[in-house]
């Protein structure tokens, strides 16, 4: 019990440290972040052939928004409102499972590298070499990744936003049969800019989480090669349940348990 809450604890100070440093580190290290940047956008050896983050997300994105659309026209059509199916994208897709498709877009391909990049040095004693050479490990290393996902996670979350929209906009048209203008009109109705935003606020939350969990499990990987595995795993277990806990308690303190619906307007 008590070494599980010095682990907390240890932690929860690496995070404090790495989000201290952000001031200096965008006067020190600023081309470190730019490299980065596309690092995290477009990714690196295999994850570069299918598109990087981008592609990722895109792909996950779409089949989400494609079963929000086929869910939820099958169940409204059951009660004679499928009208409505419009309303369910720009419900659901904004509020819940777009920023969470995000999350989780970001931990399985930026967070993990970023554990194995981070693990990989410090196993093969990089970081006390940067540490004797004067150049602090902590913002060179993890303050400049959390920058720069937090930088890329706005322009790729939209895109992802965008193609939610659109699979769902499509699968109900093209495969429902349903028109255009009627899809079109309660999704705009429903679509609220103050819930995009509150959206894109949630998904810059999670980018943060999960970068520092993921710098923090790669930071202290011991044990070798086979360690720098084993800190990957529990990294990406971890960012997950970050991103299910907040997601719980953001959604509950930004739209409360009265799921009111605001109509654009």
């Amino acid at each position: 019990m008590l070494s599980r809450l010095d682990r907390s604890g240890d932690q929860l100070t690496f995070y404090v440290r790495a989000l201290v440093w952000i001031p200096r580190t965008l006067r020190r290290y600023l081309k470190e972040v730019q490299r980065l940047l596309a690092e995290v956008a477009f990714g690196s050896g295999g994850l570069g052939v299918i598109g990087g983050t981008i592609g990722v997300m895109v792909a996950m994105t779409l089949f989400t928004g494609t079963v929000v659309g086929l869910q939820g026209y099958a169940a409204l059509d059951q009660i004679g409102t499928s009208a409505f199916t419009g309303f369910i994208s720009a419900y659901f897709n904004t509020r819940e499972i777009a920023p969470l498709v995000a999350g989780l877009a970001l931990s399985a391909t930026v967070g993990a590298g970023f554990t194995a990049q981070l693990g990989a040095m410090r196993i093969n004693e990089e970081v006390d070499a940067l540490e004797a050479m004067g150049v602090r490990s902590m913002p060179y290393l993890v303050t400049t990744r959390i920058i720069a996902g937090v930088v890329a996670i706005i322009p790729l979350y939209a895109i992802g936003l965008l193609s939610s929209y659109l699979a769902s906009r499509y699968i109900t048209i093209l495969f429902n049969g349903q028109s255009a203008g009627t899809y079109d009109h309660y999704f705009n109705l429903f679509l609220s800019p103050d819930d995009v935003l509150l959206s894109v606020l949630k998904v810059l939350i999670f980018s943060v989480l999960v970068i520092l969990a993921h710098c923090y499990y790669g930071f202290h990987a011991t044990g070798g090669p086979a360690g720098v595995g084993v800190a990957v795993g529990r990294s990406v277990r971890n960012a997950i349940v970050l991103i299910s806990v907040t997601d719980f308690f953001l959604s509950l303190a930004i739209w409360g348990a009265t799921t009111t619906v605001k109509v654009a307007g």
